[in-house]
């Protein structure tokens, strides 16, 4: 199945603008130490062609996905407005299928259990090194790269 998903994902990217497409990653967490480790392990994982954007809430989240259209979100499990799961439920059920994945302090089975049925593609539970994200998300970014 990923390897589906991560052929479906290389299509759709090739189609919204080619190999030389600006990968668009979305930040959301409303801790601004986390998303400064969160934007240098992702720049650590030398993705080409990178254009970063950062949120501090769940409905600023929501408002950048709309008018960014993000290749990929990486979000925070708990945040004011909207949580990162209420973020995901809410683009599943606008169809919007954006690759996302979980950085969160949250690591209990049920949360990571709720984070999989919803569509997460990863979760990293803090604490964590860079190297450990960097990977995981070039892994994950790579699909759709």
């Amino acid at each position: 199945m990923r390897i589906l998903e991560a052929v479906g994902m290389l299509i759709c990217r090739y189609l919204r603008g080619g190999w030389n497409h600006t990968m668009k990653i979305l930040i959301a967490d409303d801790s601004s130490f986390m998303r400064r480790l969160v934007r240098k392990s992702i720049e650590q994982a030398a993705i080409a062609n990178l254009e970063i954007v950062e949120v501090d809430n769940g409905e600023a989240a929501l408002e950048a996905i709309g008018r960014v259209k993000p290749d990929f979100v990486v979000a925070d499990w708990n945040m004011p407005g909207k949580t990162g799961i209420e973020v995901l439920h809410a683009l599943r059920a606008e169809q919007n299928n954006v690759p996302f994945g979980f950085v969160t302090s949250e690591g209990t089975d049920d949360v990571r259990k709720q984070a999989s049925d919803a569509g997460a593609l990863f979760f990293v539970c803090k604490p964590f090194t860079a190297d450990e994200l960097a990977a995981t998300i070039k892994e994950h970014v790579g699909a759709v790269a």
